[in-house]
Order: C-alpha cells, then structure tokens, then sequence
C-alpha cells in the first residue's frame, strides 16, 4: 500500500478515504488506514473471535507503520539552502519543485568571509532527489540541510496524485 501510494497510485477502498483525510487534517495516512482498520477488527473479533482479531490487529498496526515509513509525501522536510548563487538557485528550485522559498540577506561564510545567502523552503521527502538535483545544476558549491518537520500551516502545495 505504501509503495502504491508513494508512486500515484491507488489500491482502492480505504486509501482513498485516507487521501482524502490526510489532505484536509493533515493526519498521517498509517494512522487513517489504522482508525478504519480498527472498526473492522473490532466487528470480526465479535464475528470470528478473539483470536483471529489478534492476529489481523498485529497485521493491521504492522501495514500501518510500514505505510507511515514508505509514503514519503506525506513526511515535510524543512530545507536550508547556502549559497552564494541564491537567483539561480531559488529560479531552479521554483521551475522544478514549485515551492515558495524565504531569503534570508547578507550572510557571510564562516571559512573563506565570502557573502553569502541562506534560502529556507519545504519540501516532501519524496521530493529530496528532485530539490538536490535542482540545487546542484545552480549552484553546485552550494551547501544544504533537511531536517524532519512535524506539521506545516498555511499554503503549503502538495501535488495531486
């Protein structure tokens, strides 16, 4: 399932419920396609038994947690970009990822004194080869770090799949 997802497409049923949620609650879709699953549980474990229950619960918290791993749209990265090219960096980055970038004026490297500026964006993880490629065509000396971001407010675009 997150393999389907991370690539566009759908299995149907539940995912595109929890497409749906995620996109307007921002809720991770393992926890969705969970929320879902366990109504089910609950209903086969009075039809079936217990012990069938436990058996699908530990499938179904599994399939969750690999899901949350692999669908990598759904994790934000925050992005800080240095560069001494920031106009052909925020250009490549705007061209390729569509994303809104905030400039950061009149740094200076540490190492050689040169000016430099800092760029700031988000981006999905899904996108971290995309945004590196982008990055690395204007301004291969330019130096970068992601770091893992929980939620994200305001216009934040995310490509329909």
């Amino acid at each position: 399932t997150g393999f389907a997802l991370r690539n566009g497409i759908s299995t149907g049923g539940l995912d595109i419920i929890g497409i749906v949620l995620r996109r307007t609650t921002g809720i991770k879709m393992g926890a969705v396609n969970l929320t879902f699953n366990f109504f089910i549980l609950i209903s086969s474990g009075v039809m079936f038994g217990p012990e069938y229950a436990l058996y699908t619960a530990i499938g179904v918290v599994v399939n969750a947690r690999i899901i949350d791993l692999v669908y990598t749209r759904q994790q934000k990265m925050q992005l800080m970009i240095i560069t001494e090219k920031p106009q052909e960096v925020v250009h490549s980055i705007q061209q390729q990822l569509r994303r809104g970038i905030t400039i950061i004026h009149h740094a200076e490297g540490a190492y050689n004194h040169h000016p430099k500026e800092i760029l700031f964006t988000v981006i999905s993880l899904y996108e971290e080869g995309d945004v590196y490629n982008a990055i690395h065509q204007a301004d291969p000396g330019a130096w970068a770090s992601m770091w893992k971001i929980e939620r994200t407010f305001g216009r934040f675009y995310e490509p329909r799949l």
